[in-house]
This record gives C-alpha cells, structure tokens and sequence, in this order.
C-alpha cells in the first residue's frame, strides 16, 4: 500500500487548478478546456468549498436550459467534498471513490491543500504496483532472487 504522497511526487504536473465560487461557470470549462482537465476545486481563499466537473455542467446547466455565462461555479458545484491526507493509502482512496462514486479527491496535510489526486492516477498506480509483484514472482518461480537491487540465480 503506497501512501498518496508518493503518487502526487509521481505526477508530471501536480499544479491544482481552482476557481472562486462567485466565478460563471462559463470561465470554469474555459479553464478547463484549457488545461485539458475535466474538474477544478472551488477555493474560498484557502479554503476547499467544492469541486466543479464537466459532469456537473452538463447535468445542472445544459440539461436544465440555464446559461453558462450567467450561471455562478457555487450554483453547480458539488459539496461538501471529501477529502483524503496525504498518509492515506491508494487503496483506501480507491475504496472512497468506488464508495461515493468520485472521480476527483484534494490531498491535504497539515490542515493545507497539497495536491488532487484523479481515479486515473490510482488505476496508474495500482496496475505499477500489479505489474512489480507479478515480475517479482516470475523472478522467483525461476528460482532468481533479487539482493540488494541486484539478481543472481
């Protein structure tokens, strides 16, 4: 089980992009379609508010008639959110997303927002620890042992 921490260090861009509540929904998917993102948290100063998705604009906007350009990121966006520290496993991060049906959790430590993990970034994860555990049982039903980062037979 690998702590999240380790999976934000992996990330190429762990940058976590975010918009005021009070921001139209309209320069929320400019933002995202900019960043080739799907969601972004919505940040009260510091604080975590909520989490806006393309989700939430096609079912609480498109499929209601309202406007993109008049409608507020507060209007739409999904809250409270739920959270994970960043000693917390991938496992028990995947469990919470399967659970409550999330593609999205902000990492905290210490009280601060420190990165967003995606369910893209767990399956990443797991299906690295899957395929180390299966060469590592290759190595040994061939009888090879590993020691000290290096095999001999």
């Amino acid at each position: 089980m690998k702590p999240v921490s380790q999976i934000l260090q992996t990330k190429r861009d762990n940058t976590v992009h975010s918009v005021p509540p009070d921001a139209r929904v309209r320069d929320a998917l400019e933002l995202m379609a900019e960043k080739g993102i799907g969601a972004l948290l919505v940040m009260d100063g510091q604080q975590v508010v909520g989490i806006v998705s393309e989700r939430d604009y096609a079912r609480k906007v498109e499929l209601r008639g309202r406007s993109a350009a008049d409608t507020r990121v507060a209007d739409i966006m999904s809250a409270p959110v739920i959270v994970v520290r960043h000693d917390q496993s991938n496992e028990e991060c995947m469990a919470l997303m399967t659970e409550h049906r999330l593609r999205h959790l902000p990492v905290v430590a210490d009280g601060r927002l420190v990165g967003l993990i995606s369910i893209g970034d767990l399956v990443k994860d797991i299906m690295s620890e899957q395929q180390y555990i299966i060469e590592q049982l290759q190595h040994y039903i061939r009888g090879e042992v590993s020691v000290a980062g290096g095999a001999y037979q």
